[in-house]
C-alpha cells in the first residue's frame, strides 16, 4: 500500500515533562497524532499527522452504541547513543488486523501501520524520555463511525496512532504485585472475541478488577468462561508461571490476548535451553505445585509492564506467597535480557528492532 503521508506540525507545542522520574502511564499525550480515514467508496484516504486533538462524531456513532472499536500498544525507545527504535512493530500491525477481522473492520497495510508508526515517532522524537526504564507508547486505534444505528458494520471508519512518554506501569516497578483469581466473573469464552484486542474486553474486566482492588490487589487473573477451572490471563498481561524447571504458559485457544511480548519472553526462554510449555494449566494444578514446593515464580508478560513479578496469589480465600514475595531468576533475567535488547543495550538475534532515527 502505497500512500503520501501529510504532515501539519502544532504552532502551539506543549511543556514536555521535565522530570521523568514522575511519568507514569499514559497520562501525557505529544503534540501530534496520526489519523487516516476509510469509507466503502474511497476505502482508506487522507493519512495525516496532524496536532493532537478531539475527534467530533455523532451521537449515533456506531462505536457508542456497539462498541466496534480495536487497538494495539507498543513502546519506542531511545538508545544510549541517541537513536530512536521500535520494537516488532510489524507484530502489533498483524495483530491489529486479525483484531479488525473478528469485529468485521477493514484491515490496513501492516507495512504501511509501521510507516506510519516511524513517521509519527520521528516528528515526536523529543517526546521520547531518556531516563532508565522510560519509552514512548504507541496507541495505535481504530473505530467505526457515522450517524447511522443498526447492529451491522458501521459505514466509516476512523485509525488513528497518539503517543505518551511513559515511565512504569506500576508505581511499584519490579516490585512483585498481589493477583486475586477471580472464581466469579468471566471475561471472555472461547468462540468470542478474547483473542481480538478490543474495548469489551477491558470493559467486561472492569467490575472484578474494582472489587479486587478495594481488596488490596494489584489485578485480577482469569479462568476459562466455560469450566471456571482453567488459568487464563491477567486483565493486562499473560501470565506465567515457573514449575520446577519449567516454564508454562496457557495455551493460545482462542479466548486470551496473543501477546507479543508473551511470544518474545518464550522465544528467550526457549534460547537459554529452558523448558517451555504451553498448554492448559487449571487452578487446582498451581495449589498443588504451591504445598509441593514446586511453585517457584509467577509473573505477567505485556507491553506496559514488559514483566510484572507476582508475589502473591489469593484463590476463594487461600494465599500462596511465592518466592518470598520477591522478584525470581528467571523473571530477573527474562527482564534484563528483553529490556536490553529494547533499549539497545545488546544484541538482538531474531531482528526484533526497527530503526526509527
Amino acid at each position: 500500500m502505497k500512500m503520501d503521508i501529510k504532515v501539519t506540525l502544532t504552532e502551539q507545542p506543549k511543556a514536555r515533562p521535565t522530570d521523568e522520574s514522575k511519568l507514569g502511564f499514559g497520562k501525557t499525550f505529544s503534540d501530534h497524532m496520526f489519523a487516516i480515514d476509510y469509507s466503502a467508496a474511497e476505502g482508506w484516504h487522507n493519512a495525516r499527522i496532524q496536532p493532537y486533538q478531539p475527534y467530533v462524531i455523532d451521537p449515533a456513532s456506531p462505536v457508542l452504541h456497539y462498541g466496534q472499536e480495536i487497538f494495539e500498544g507498543l513502546k519506542a525507545y531511545r538508545t544510549a547513543d541517541d537513536h530512536i527504535q521500535l520494537f516488532r512493530p510489524i507484530e502489533n500491525a498483524r495483530r491489529m488486523n486479525r483484531s479488525a477481522e473478528r469485529l468485521c473492520m477493514p484491515d490496513l497495510d501492516p507495512e504501511f501501520q509501521v510507516e506510519a508508526m516511524k513517521c509519527l515517532v520521528e516528528v515526536e522524537k523529543d517526546w521520547v524520555p531518556r531516563s532508565a526504564g522510560t519509552s514512548l507508547y504507541l496507541r495505535p486505534t481504530m473505530f467505526g463511525d457515522g450517524a447511522v444505528l443498526g447492529v451491522h458494520p458501521a459505514p466509516v471508519y476512523h485509525y488513528f496512532i497518539i503517543t505518551a512518554p511513559s515511565g512504569a506501569y506500576y508505581a511499584r516497578g519490579l516490585a512483585p504485585v498481589r493477583i486475586h483469581i477471580e472464581d466469579n466473573y468471566v471475561r471472555a469464552v472461547r468462540g468470542g472475541v478474547g483473542f481480538a484486542k478490543t474495548g469489551g474486553n477491558y470493559a467486561a474486566s472492569l467490575k472484578a478488577a474494582a472489587e479486587a482492588s478495594a481488596k488490596g490487589f494489584d489485578q485480577v487473573l482469569w479462568l476459562d468462561g466455560r469450566e471456571n477451572k482453567y488459568i487464563e490471563e491477567v486483565g493486562a498481561m499473560n501470565m506465567m508461571f515457573v514449575l520446577g524447571d519449567t516454564l508454562v504458559t496457557p495455551m493460545l485457544e482462542g479466548s486470551i490476548l496473543p501477546g507479543i511480548t508473551r511470544d518474545s519472553v518464550l522465544t528467550l526462554a526457549k534460547d537459554r535451553g529452558m523448558k517451555v510449555e504451553e498448554r492448559r494449566i487449571s487452578v487446582e494444578e498451581i495449589l498443588e505445585a504451591y504445598e509441593a514446593g514446586v511453585l517457584k515464580e509467577a509473573f505477567g508478560t505485556g507491553t506496559a509492564a514488559v514483566i510484572s513479578p507476582v508475589g502473591e496469589l489469593e484463590y476463594k480465600g487461600r494465599q500462596l506467597i511465592i518466592n518470598n514475595n520477591e522478584i525470581g531468576p528467571v523473571a530477573q533475567d527474562l527482564y534484563q535480557t528483553l529490556t536490553s535488547i529494547q533499549n539497545g543495550s545488546a544484541a538482538d538475534p531474531h531482528d526484533w528492532i526497527v530503526k526509527v532515527c
